[in-house]
C-alpha cells in the first residue's frame, strides 16, 4: 500500500480544459468535476478501479455527475507509485454503463 501524503497531478488541467471546451458543461458540473480532480491529489485510489490489462491505469465515474439522462463524467489516469504522480489520461461525458 502506498504511503500517505500528497500526490503530484499531471495533465489534469489540460484534460479539464479540453472537456469543458468540447462538452460545455454547466458551472455546477464543472465545479463538481474540478473538485473531484483536486481530491486525486490526496487519494488517487478513492472511488476508482484498476483497468484490467493495464498495470497502472485507473478509472471511474465522478460521483453525482449523472445528468439524469444516463450520462456521467468519466475519468481515467495513470498512477506512478514510485514517483507519486497521477497523470490524467482523459475526461469525458459517457453514457451508462461506463
Amino acid at each position: 500500500m502506498p504511503k500517505p501524503g500528497p500526490w503530484k497531478l499531471a495533465g489534469f488541467l489540460d484534460r479539464l480544459d479540453a472537456w469543458v471546451e468540447r462538452e460545455s458543461p454547466n458551472d455546477d458540473l464543472r465545479l463538481l468535476v474540478t473538485a473531484w480532480v483536486v481530491n486525486r491529489h490526496t487519494d488517487p485510489y478513492h472511488g476508482v478501479r484498476r483497468e484490467s490489462g493495464f498495470p497502472n491505469l485507473w478509472s471511474g465515474v465522478v460521483p453525482d455527475s449523472d445528468d439524469g439522462q444516463g450520462n456521467g463524467v468519466f475519468c481515467s489516469y495513470w498512477i506512478d507509485e514510485t514517483a507519486r504522480v497521477v497523470k490524467c489520461n482523459g475526461i469525458a461525458t459517457l453514457s451508462w454503463p461506463v
